[in-house]
């Protein structure tokens, strides 16, 4: 079915839109089917089964797919609970997790241009524009949970206008939601979803900016078989994007005191003092784990995570040495503060991540996935190693997963590490 074409939905297997952008956008950039070029060197399998398949409890995102999108061409990425995409410069890793982190953006909500301000740079480079001067990507993902593996897939024009021209949800072989471009005149698409009963199809016009999956549990009623089976696919979907903390520690700004406040650690954890005030009281348990994890990952003995309030009202970390003096978190290097807050994030969750929480959904029902670009960036063997550790007996209690990237010096040490995905880019 050809998304700009306005065929009524149909069952279909699982695959991502076929056909051209048409009218939308380039015929350069067309939806590649889901079994197109898988990526190269694979080692390991996914295995969630017992924590968010078919039947399980938590939505999650288990396949990431670059039809075309930036170096990308028909990519696609089984994630497992633990997955690190490694290969050298240039290879595409951090633009792998760049797509993961706009699909969870749009659908948190966040319209097309807050997600993609350089829309033209996610364009294959060979993308010919058509007679209109039109160009655009695709980008797709399956979340598996309560209602099967469910999957999502969106070509989105870049030039002239930035617009979502097509999407597909599609869930048990049926395709469940499905939009085109009309008029491009307009700011709409044309919708079209699944409602069985004596009506087979609702149409309706959709925002071309925002997506039309996050939408639906706002214009379907849930009165049938089928408008049940909609939203139930759309919120898994939906579950499965926004439980996800993109983390990037920046050391240059972790190492002042700052004042405490709801102590919620932010993107480039320059609070990582507040947080740790936060826990040392709040979560005793999990603070004591990482006094020990910072133990194993830091110089020198290492017998607690300690804070100390400032005249000023600020608060700084410091490391407690049993007897010798306290090291200021200040003083440690770039590596000992990525490990850190890293460590930090693996321990806790949501509430003490500055994230979008979905609190109308229990916590049993969701899966936090930390996306980390540059995992092992400024860390030791010994570091790399430590975290990976905790990464994978973490995530084997199904709360919490990981996505990431890894120079070529951590990556002997990922495919040396049971229980992580590795994929290989550029190979």
């Amino acid at each position: 079915m050809d998304l700009t074409g306005g065929s009524t939905l149909a069952r279909t297997p699982h695959a991502s839109p076929s056909g051209a952008l048409s009218s939308a956008a380039s015929p350069s950039v067309p939806f590649s089917a889901a079994g197109g070029r898988s990526a190269a060197g694979v080692r390991a399998g996914v295995g969630d089964r017992g924590e968010g398949g078919r039947g399980g409890a938590r939505p999650v995102v288990t396949e990431l797919r670059l039809s075309a999108f930036a170096g990308h061409r028909g990519a696609v990425h089984p994630l497992g609970p633990v997955t690190l995409f490694a290969g050298p410069s240039g290879s595409g890793k951090s633009t792998t997790l760049r797509a993961y982190e706009a699909l969870a953006r749009l659908g948190a909500g966040d319209s097309l241009d807050e997600v993609f301000p350089d829309a033209a740079d996610c364009v294959p480079e060979r993308a010919r524009p058509d007679a209109q001067g039109r160009r655009g990507f695709r980008i797709g993902c399956t979340v598996d949970g309560p209602a099967g593996p469910v999957h999502l897939d969106l070509a989105v024009q870049a030039e002239p206008r930035l617009r979502i021209v097509g999407e597909r949800l599609t869930g048990r072989g049926r395709t469940l939601l499905a939009t085109a471009l009309r008029d491009p005149g307009r700011s709409t698409v044309q919708a079209e979803w699944h409602t069985a009963g004596a009506t087979p199809v609702t149409r309706a016009p959709l925002p071309d900016d925002l997506l039309g999956t996050a939408l639906l549990p706002l214009r379907v009623a849930g009165k049938t078989a089928g408008q049940l089976e909609v939203l139930a696919a759309a919120e898994q979907v939906v579950i499965g994007l926004r439980s996800v903390f993109p983390c990037d520690p920046r050391p240059g700004g972790m190492r002042a005191p700052v004042l405490p406040g709801e102590g919620r650690l932010r993107r480039d954890c320059a609070n990582l003092a507040e947080v740790l005030h936060r826990t040392h009281t709040d979560c005793p348990r999990r603070h004591h784990r990482l006094t020990t994890v910072a133990g194993a990952g830091c110089v020198g003995p290492v017998t607690g995570l300690g804070v100390q309030e400032l005249q000023d009202g600020t608060v700084r970390a410091v490391l407690e040495r049993g007897g010798r003096p306290a090291t200021p978190l200040g003083r440690l290097g770039d590596g000992e503060l990525r490990y850190l807050a890293l460590a930090l994030t693996l321990l806790t969750g949501p509430g003490v991540l500055a994230m979008d929480r979905i609190a109308e959904v229990p916590e049993a029902m969701q899966s936090l996935t930390l996306l980390a670009d540059g995992l092992d960036r400024g860390l030791d063997g010994r570091q790399v190693r430590e975290l990976l550790g905790l990464a994978v007996a973490i995530a084997a209690d199904g709360h919490i997963r990981v996505a990431g990237t890894v120079g070529e010096r951590g990556a002997g040490e990922v495919r040396r590490t049971p229980g992580v995905t590795v994929v290989d880019l550029g190979v």
